[in-house]
């Protein structure tokens, strides 16, 4: 009943059962996992986003018990110790009972600066925000507030793309005065070196740890340089000055798994896979989410991040330009398709929300907002 190979093998060693009962003990597991698998399913459920039309692919599967999993940054969040209280006309600004108030909060009433001003120190990590006008600490936060109202105000097509979250100070910060995932241009990362090389196969955590140029970053969220990959033709048939390069097609892979990794999301999750490379027309929502956003921080660190350089002392710079520390998804996103999992951090703080007069809401309607 048994295999000759068995019979033969049994015969020549006689005192070694282990051998033949761990290799058939191995099969048989691996036949009855097989098929419980293929009888009672994946005994993991999973739930998909659906990015595009069915049959294509285009989707994000995600485990429910990870989708079930909190991230660990919400339980940080300084959401409010009490209302905003609606002026009623009168009251005493912060412009005039307080030092150091940012520009944009100075009509504040002092109790709402003074509510304000508690959540952004939790939010920084700095306990003595704006207590020192000759801190760097302090100009560098008037920047900020102008940066956050800013992008509550003018870019919540991204933003509150799905619904409203907004962003404050601890969207990026989570308690920290230096935020995580910022980063700095690192290239060329080999001086001695000419050609493209010098700016590739390093690894760097600009480039997620990988051999792909280093540059993405600043070429594409500071410089505005197109994103592009080369065309399918030969490129000896059909070169022409201007085209995109090979080496263009690697620095956009490069942005593009930033992008993934940022996101904890797949390809799929903006481009149609029936029409990889079409820029309009057979795109999904998300890409165009994707592309607001591109132009979101451009704007970010063009207009607030880079000029704070001359702020900041030695030690905050670049180790190899001196340069600020700028923005990217992952600076906000962490891994999750919206940061803190979708958590509307901007509710109870109509103060950064806008740059003109906040609209606050009476207490009755701001526990309802809250609830």
């Amino acid at each position: 009943m048994l295999p000759k190979w068995f019979n033969k093998w049994n015969a020549e060693n006689p005192t070694n059962i282990y051998g033949p009962a761990v290799l058939l003990g191995g099969i048989g597991g691996a036949v009855v996992v097989a098929t419980l698998l293929v009888t009672w399913g994946q005994p993991y459920a999973t739930d998909s986003l659906q990015t595009g039309p069915r049959g294509t692919g285009m989707s994000v599967p995600e485990f429910e018990y990870e989708l079930a999993t909190p991230d660990p940054a919400i339980e940080g969040w300084f959401a409010s110790t009490s209302d905003p209280i609606p002026p009623q006309g009168g009251e005493t600004t912060a412009a005039e009972a307080r030092e150091n108030v940012p520009p944009g909060l100075g009509d504040l009433t002092v109790e709402n600066y003074d509510r304000l001003l508690a959540a952004m120190r939790e939010w920084t990590g700095i306990p003595d925000l704006f207590e020192d006008a000759a801190s760097y600490q302090t100009a560098v936060g008037h920047t900020m507030v102008s940066m956050t109202q800013n992008l509550n105000e003018n870019w919540g097509a991204h933003v509150n793309a799905n619904k409203e979250v907004g962003v404050t100070c601890y969207t990026c910060h989570r308690g920290q005065p230096v935020p995580d995932n910022i980063w700095f241009q690192e290239t060329p990362t080999v001086e001695s070196m000419a050609g493209w090389s010098a700016n590739q196969n390093r690894v760097t955590p600009v480039s997620q740890f990988t051999s792909l140029p280093s540059d993405a970053l600043q070429k594409y969220l500071v410089e505005n340089e197109q994103i592009t990959v080369h065309d399918l033709e030969s490129r000896v048939d059909n070169q022409i000055p201007g085209d995109p390069l090979i080496q263009h097609t690697e620095r956009t892979y490069s942005l593009m798994n930033y992008f993934s990794n940022s996101l904890g999301a797949n390809c799929l999750f903006c481009h149609n896979s029936r029409a990889f490379y079409a820029a309009s027309g057979q795109v999904t929502l998300q890409w165009s989410t994707a592309n607001l956003g591109i132009d979101m921080v451009q704007e970010l660190n063009n207009q607030y991040l880079i000029p704070i350089a001359g702020l900041l002392p030695e030690k905050r710079l670049g180790p190899v330009h001196q340069d600020a520390p700028k923005a990217a998804c992952k600076t906000c996103h962490q891994g999750y398709q919206q940061p803190l999992q979708g958590t509307n951090v901007i509710a109870d703080w109509p103060e950064l929300a806008t740059t003109g007069d906040p609209v606050y809401a009476e207490p009755s309607e701001q526990a309802a907002v809250t609830d």
